[in-house]
């Protein structure tokens, strides 16, 4: 019998790109599909990104509400604007577009989690009412994503330290860690403080780049 161990099945197939030209720059679009759901995920990239350099990177969760129809009661939409608007002054960098709504919860049960809170519950209280986890999203694609581009390093623009941990398990050095503070406003308020005080979210830049382990 073989000691050969049997080689790990892909996450998912490289598709296709194109040009994808926005107010900021004109990135390249490439598309990816999960094998395992179906689901299309996209990364957006620009400049020589697979010279060996840390690239500026953001690892984004789709948020329809906060993405497509402006809602002011996450951050979500700024921080996508405001990456895209941090590669291209950089030249250089990749946004990783996960198909992961609602922290992992759909779109459907995001508006079901919505409701929750317009009755008194906050984020985490809402996603664990009806019967999740607070935070169900999973960053595992993000080892053959980067890989598909050569990138073994980032400078991570996040607030979240549960994607920097998520990343360093994987084998991607997180070389910087770059805040992204934007959009608070009056709808949001309580959903920032949540994101701070239940699930450890880095709400200043002088947070640490990486929680010590147990921390999280």
């Amino acid at each position: 019998m073989s000691n050969t161990a049997t080689p790990a099945a892909p996450l998912l197939d490289y598709v296709t790109s194109c040009a994808l030209p926005t107010p900021w720059a004109q990135f390249t679009l490439h598309a990816f599909v999960e094998h395992s759901t179906g689901k299309e995920h996209l990364a957006m990239a620009l400049g020589d990104i697979d010279s060996g350099e840390p690239v500026l990177a953001r690892v984004h969760s789709e948020c329809l509400t906060g993405d497509v129809l402006f809602s002011q009661r996450c951050d979500c939409g700024a921080q996508l604007e405001g990456a895209l608007k941090r590669i291209a002054a950089e030249g250089r960098g990749v946004l990783l577009y996960l198909r992961q709504e609602g922290r992992g919860i759909g779109l459907v049960n995001k508006i079901r989690a919505y409701r929750l809170q317009e009755a008194g519950a906050d984020t985490v209280e809402a996603n664990l009412q009806l019967g999740f986890h607070a935070d169900a999203r999973n960053y595992e694609l993000c080892l053959p994503m980067l890989e598909q581009f050569g990138i073994r390093q980032v400078k991570l623009m996040t607030n979240n330290p549960r994607k920097i941990d998520a990343l360093t398990r994987l084998g991607i050095e997180v070389t910087e860690r770059v805040p992204l503070l934007v959009n608070r406003n009056a709808f949001n308020t309580g959903y920032l403080d949540t994101k701070q005080a239940k699930l450890g979210h880095m709400m200043s830049p002088q947070a640490a780049l990486v929680p010590e382990d147990g921390e999280l």
